[in-house]
């Protein structure tokens, strides 16, 4: 399916740009560790380190649902029958699109507002537009909420989760390092 190649390359190539951030926050961090030692001030890494930070935390966060990698309730899940469990996971779905679907509204319009009014940080030496930065925010708050309503239409239609899939395929393959 065309559309499923497409989601789930969106999801991948999220979690592959969280990697890069974390990267890149790396090397940032290093770079003013060392500049530090040299007597060299590297202008506006604490304010790139944070938005490093919070870009690769955001844009993990679809790539890391679909993988079965979130925190599951399964002491809870393990003990209900499959009737009762595809009715609790659809509703525990529809709950994460309501809240994911504000999350994501509201950071887009956060976002969209520091655009308009090309705000600037407050403090720091790097005169980078806040929109920037905000950007992953939004972006990985929408992908979140795709992820959680791309479940929920699979769970409608009867199908198991794709986190679900992830979580069993993990325990076949002995690996049950989700319930440490």
């Amino acid at each position: 399916m065309p559309l499923r190649r497409f989601l789930d390359g969106l999801y991948d190539a999220a979690g592959a740009l969280s990697g890069v951030c974390l990267i890149v926050l790396f090397s940032t961090v290093l770079a003013q560790v060392a500049g530090r030692e040299l007597g060299y001030l590297v202008p506006g890494a604490d304010s790139v380190a944070a938005w490093l930070c919070a870009a690769s935390a955001f844009f993990a966060l679809a790539h890391t649902f679909k993988r079965g990698e979130l925190m599951q309730v399964g002491l809870l899940l393990d003990h209900l029958s499959p009737a009762a469990l595809r009715r609790f996971e659809i509703a525990a779905l529809a709950v994460a699109v309501l809240f994911s679907a504000f999350m994501a509204w509201a950071a887009v319009v956060y976002t969209w507002q520091s655009w308009r009014t090309n705000e600037l940080p407050q403090s720091g030496t790097l005169a980078l537009p806040l929109w920037i930065p905000q950007s992953s925010f939004a972006l990985g708050a929408l992908l979140l909420t795709v992820a959680f309503v791309d479940d929920l239409l699979l769970s409608l239609r009867g199908e198991v989760p794709a986190y679900r899939r992830a979580a069993q395929a993990r325990r076949d393959a002995g690996d049950f390092s989700e319930g440490v």
